[in-house]
Parts: structure tokens; C-alpha cells; sequence
């Protein structure tokens, strides 16, 4: 067990899974954060938390693909660690299915071409072609509506909600120390500065993602824009990606007939509210994927800036004394579990155990 006293500046989601991790090893951990903990305004509760290493590879690397597929391993044993303390955290793992309009066919198929060039050998045998047949079996709702698919088996998904939620349970049982709501002045070398008072550590994390732009100039804010909605009219058994020639729509089912929607990716540091014309594209496009969509509830549109990095991947550096987890991107819920289960082995000097 260790005896490291461990500062971590922002608690999102690397900088509160981490925590969680270290508490759980035994090392004695301070969280500090300008948002107060059930914050909804930030990037990891404005997202669709879907595990998708394979549809994510169609716009990313084989660094992300390998995160990606060590992270599928790592959620279901951290999910399951949860559930033994009473905290239960919605996970499915059925796959995720792709779908196209008749006009939009050549989205598909340049899609699936993609796909198959970039993935491993070892992979490819997770991507199968569906006929209309297949996919109304797979999943009925959209049965008639399409004349076939892909399924990308071993696919997954989260309720983003409630794995923040049950982490800050955790971090507060195990013993941590939460300074939340305070600014953070400076993260250093030995010591974290917030709300003007300096707290000395033993090791600085800094994992505040756009908030830490100042000392990473690399570092730029992408807009992501989601709207959730609850339709008692439609049920799906997985995530479902629906292209378009100008964006892929995502849905994302959720316990008690909700979905999380999202496309929209900006080039922008604006995290104002959600704009007129993207509300219009997601609930067009929504609609398009089964009218009954139309008479749903509106329950959130949010908008949030992903911190990214040039080449577009995650990273962990040691950067002047400070460790810094950062540039999670779009691929914050799919590279989250490897990026910060690496980390705590450089911090606790196992990484060859």
C-alpha cells in the first residue's frame, strides 16, 4: 500500500476516476476543482459515454484503437468493483449498430471500407453485415426502416451521470479530500495552489483539460454539442450510428426510455448554449431515424469543449515536475480507463509488475 499524498487539479472524469484508483491503492489523495461536483455544464457529463473502439477508429488511430481496447477490458471489472459497494452503474455491451438512408449509402460504405483498411485482422471479424432482415432482428424499432447495416460486436456504452455520481460517493468513503467550487490558481511541482492557498503534495496531477491550456499551449477547446431526450415510443438495444454526408448522428438508449444524442464537432471555443441550427440537425436527423422520435421530450441540450491535442490522442506527461492526463477529446469514455490505469502505475512505480 502506498503512503503518497497525491494532489489532482480537476475532478472530470480522469481527474475523479483517478483519484478513485489511487484511493483505492492506498495512497492518500486531495481533489481540487473550480466546479462544484454535480457540475452538468462540463465535458464528461455532456457526453454519450459510448465504448466504441472500432466506429471510433474509422476517425482516429491505432494509439486510441489500443486504449480503446484495453479500456473495454478495464470497465467491466471497475463497474463491477462499484456494484459490490452499492453503487450500480448502467453498462451494456450489445454492440453498436450503423445504419444509413437509402440517399446516404455512399456515407456507409466509405465508412465500412475505412473500417476494414485501418482494422487489425484480429478485429475484423467483429464487423458484420446486416441485411434489412437481420437488422430488424437485432433491433425492431427500426425494423422496414432500412435496408441493412453493420454491427460492430463488443461494443458498449455507460450512463456518464452515474459514474461521476458514484465515483464522488466513493471518493468521499475511501477518505479523500474534495476542495471543490475553488479555482485553481496553479498546479507546480510539490504543491497546488486554489482559491489563493497553497496545499503542498507529494505528487501534482493536473487533469483539468481546457481549464489547463494556460501551461499547455498545444491544448485547444472542441465544441460537442448533445441533446437528451426521453420517448416512451421507441426502445433500443444499443447505441445506434446513423451517417450522413456531413456528420455521423449517434444515439445513445439510457435507462427509462432516454437517449442521449450528439454529431455536432466544432472547431470552437465557445461554450455558450446550444446554437438553433444544431438543435434543428439533431432532432431532424433523430426524427429521420423513427418518427416517433418526434413526439419526444426534450429534457437537456448542453454544450461542452473536449480539451485536444494536435494529433488528436490522449496523453499522460511529465511535464515540469507536474503529471499532467489530458487531450481525452471525443474519446473520453472509450480511452478514460487505460490512460488513467497506466498512470497509476508510473505514480506508484509498478508499471512492470
Amino acid at each position: 500500500m502506498s503512503t503518497l499524498h497525491i494532489g489532482i487539479a480537476g475532478a472530470g472524469l480522469a481527474g475523479r476516476t483517478l483519484a478513485w484508483r489511487l484511493l483505492r491503492a492506498g495512497c492518500r489523495v486531495s481533489l481540487f476543482d473550480a466546479r462544484v461536483r454535480d457540475d452538468l455544464a462540463t465535458a464528461s457529463m455532456t457526453a454519450a459515454a459510448m465504448l466504441s473502439p472500432l466506429a471510433e477508429l474509422a476517425v482516429a488511430d491505432e494509439t486510441v484503437f489500443a486504449l480503446g481496447q484495453r479500456s473495454m477490458q478495464l470497465w467491466p471489472q471497475w463497474i463491477a468493483e462499484l456494484a459490490t459497494e452499492g453503487l450500480p452503474v448502467y453498462f451494456r455491451r450489445e454492440g453498436t449498430l450503423v445504419v444509413a438512408h437509402a440517399p446516404d449509402q455512399s456515407s456507409l460504405e466509405h465508412f465500412t471500407r475505412l473500417l476494414m483498411h485501418k482494422l487489425p485482422d484480429a478485429s475484423r471479424a467483429q464487423v458484420q453485415a446486416l441485411d434489412a432482415a437481420a437488422l430488424g432482428r437485432a433491433e425492431p424499432a427500426l425494423a422496414g426502416r432500412f435496408g441493412g447495416g453493420l454491427m460492430l460486436e463488443g461494443e458498449g456504452q455507460l450512463a456518464n451521470d452515474q459514474w461521476m455520481a458514484a465515483l464522488a460517493v466513493e471518493i468521499d468513503r475511501l477518505g479523500g479530500s474534495w476542495l471543490e467550487g475553488q479555482a485553481v490558481n496553479a498546479v507546480e511541482e510539490g504543491r497546488i495552489t486554489c482559491a489563493g492557498q497553497t496545499h503542498g503534495v507529494d505528487v501534482a496531477v493536473d487533469a483539468r483539460g481546457v481549464g489547463a491550456k494556460e501551461g499547455w499551449p498545444q491544448l485547444r477547446g472542441v465544441r460537442g454539442e448533445v441533446l437528451t431526450v426521453e420517448c416512451a415510443g421507441v426502445t433500443l438495444q444499443r447505441p445506434v450510428r446513423l451517417m450522413h454526408p456531413r456528420y455521423q448522428l449517434y444515439v445513445a438508449p439510457r435507462p427509462g426510455h432516454r437517449f442521449v444524442v450528439g454529431a455536432t464537432e466544432l472547431e470552437s471555443e465557445d461554450s455558450g448554449p446550444v446554437t438553433l441550427r444544431s438543435t434543428l440537425e439533431l432532432a431532424s436527423a433523430l426524427h429521420s431515424l423513427h418518427p416517433a422520435f418526434g413526439e419526444a421530450r426534450v429534457l437537456r441540450l448542453a454544450a461542452a469543449l473536449r480539451p485536444a491535442l494536435d494529433d488528436h490522442r490522449p496523453a499522460i506527461a511529465l511535464r515540469g515536475g507536474v503529471w499532467h492526463i489530458n487531450g481525452l477529446y471525443r474519446h473520453g469514455y472509450l480511452c478514460a480507463p487505460a490512460l488513467v490505469d497506466g498512470l497509476v502505475h508510473k505514480l506508484l512505480g509498478t508499471e512492470n509488475e
